[in-house]
């Protein structure tokens, strides 16, 4: 028996209303992480600890391992991985036996690139500094938690959230983009996107360029953008009930 034109209606409607665990649990995660982090001190409990470590000074900052290795050249094998999936698109575009690749790299292309863009957005705009600036580390800014009011002559800081750990989470995307072909090897992704932002944002965090807790919302920033862009361009996978 057909189900009635506005029952089904109901029906698709509840479905897409649905919590979807698979965005809302990361997403909570992180929230509570942050709220720990900044407003417990966490976040300046484990940089003291570092800044300690390095002797009371960001040895780190400049060292070959850390600025040179992992950020100066880090960065740039993100954007070749990037070249190279691009390129890898075009050649495959001429070859209808493997039509299955497109679409899923055609949400790469663009969700490996949404999130980074978000992550220096928010960075623009919500002021905050990084622990080299601070009096507590050898700078000469105050500590001002996030979205609070900055003493004046101080300017803007832009170090939340973490813009170059942002260049390995954005490949969070991997999970929804090589799960659309299998799911074994969405995890697969997953696990390298995460190994390789964890390398990105502790390096930085060596150095005195960030806390712990931009990291956690680079990732949640990135997470976020590659979920939307696979509602938006991949096949709808049924949501991961809460």
């Amino acid at each position: 028996m057909q189900m009635p034109a506005t029952r089904l209606l109901r029906v698709r409607a509840a479905a897409r209303l649905r919590p979807d665990l698979l965005l809302w649990g990361p997403l909570g995660a992180a929230i509570a992480a942050i709220a720990l982090l900044q407003g417990a001190g966490a976040d300046r409990w484990l940089a003291d600890q570092l800044y300690a470590l390095e002797g009371g000074r960001w040895a780190l900052q400049h060292a070959w391992f850390t600025e040179d290795l992992v950020h100066r050249w880090g960065k740039r094998l993100d954007i070749l991985a990037w070249l190279v999936m691009a390129c890898t698109r075009m050649v495959l575009a001429r070859d209808a036996g493997k039509r299955a690749w497109w679409r899923p790299l055609d949400y790469l292309l663009v969700a490996t690139l949404t999130g980074p863009l978000m992550v220096s957005w928010l960075k623009s705009w919500t002021a905050v500094d990084c622990p080299w600036d601070l009096v507590r580390y050898g700078g000469s800014h105050p500590y001002v938690e996030l979205l609070q009011p900055r003493p004046a002559g101080h300017g803007p800081g832009q170090c939340f959230p973490a813009g170059h750990a942002s260049a390995g989470y954005g490949w969070l995307a991997l999970f929804f983009g090589l799960g659309a072909l299998d799911r074994r090897w969405g995890w697969i992704g997953l696990g390298i996107a995460l190994g390789v932002g964890l390398v990105f944002g502790i390096s930085q965090q060596l150095r005195g360029a960030h806390f712990l807790s931009h990291d956690v919302a680079s990732a949640a920033v990135c997470w976020l953008m590659a979920w939307v862009c696979a509602r938006l361009m991949l096949p709808r996978q049924p949501a991961v009930k809460a």
